[in-house]
């Protein structure tokens, strides 16, 4: 494997160098990002940490790829600039990790004692609050008039009284007659 800088350039601003790079590799497959970064940070003389690389393409039908690159003064000025996803494809953030619903309902597994009051209170306010819900239901039931299985246009034809298409004379026949 055999990498090349084809450019090389300074971003003081966001303390780093960029580079564009050419790797050859003939007789192996396209390089892993690790790979690439490891013989990136030989090169360039610099701690494998501060190298991300940001894209790699395979030429095709050539063992070349092609990519970016940039080395950061430290790490944490890496970690600061790059994106979340370059990062996390670069192995210096994991991925996190969405909550399992199991999880949560291990943790507090035993109420303490100042909570068991509380916990006994709830259920005798959650009926009271039930039956004020299905009191208020009730009324906005009766006064909204009960949709039926017609659909809108349906419903509007019945309100302008338009004749449907069914009620449309038919066109006459202009073909000519064959018996002439």
């Amino acid at each position: 494997m055999d990498l090349k800088i084809v450019e090389e350039r300074k971003n003081p601003l966001l303390k780093r160098t960029e580079y564009r790079f050419e790797m050859s590799h003939p007789t192996a497959s396209t390089p892993k990002r690790d790979e690439v970064r490891q013989v990136l940070a030989t090169q360039l003389k610099v701690p494998k940490e501060r190298i991300i690389v940001e894209r790699m393409h395979a030429k095709f039908g050539t063992p070349m790829s092609v990519g970016e690159a940039s080395a950061y003064t430290t790490k944490d000025a890496a970690l600061a600039t790059e994106r979340e996803h370059i990062l996390i494809r670069n192995g210096l953030k994991e991925k996190a990790k969405p909550a399992t619903p199991g999880a949560a309902s291990e943790a507090p597994a035993a109420p303490t004692p100042t909570e068991a009051p509380a916990a006994e209170k709830a259920p005798a306010e959650k009926p009271a609050k039930a039956e004020k819900a299905e009191k208020a239901e009730a009324p906005a039931a009766a006064a909204k008039p009960e949709k039926h299985a017609k659909g809108e246009k349906a419903e509007k034809a019945e309100k302008t009284d338009a004749p449907a298409k069914a009620d449309k004379p038919a066109k006459a026949d202009k073909s000519p007659a064959k018996g002439d």
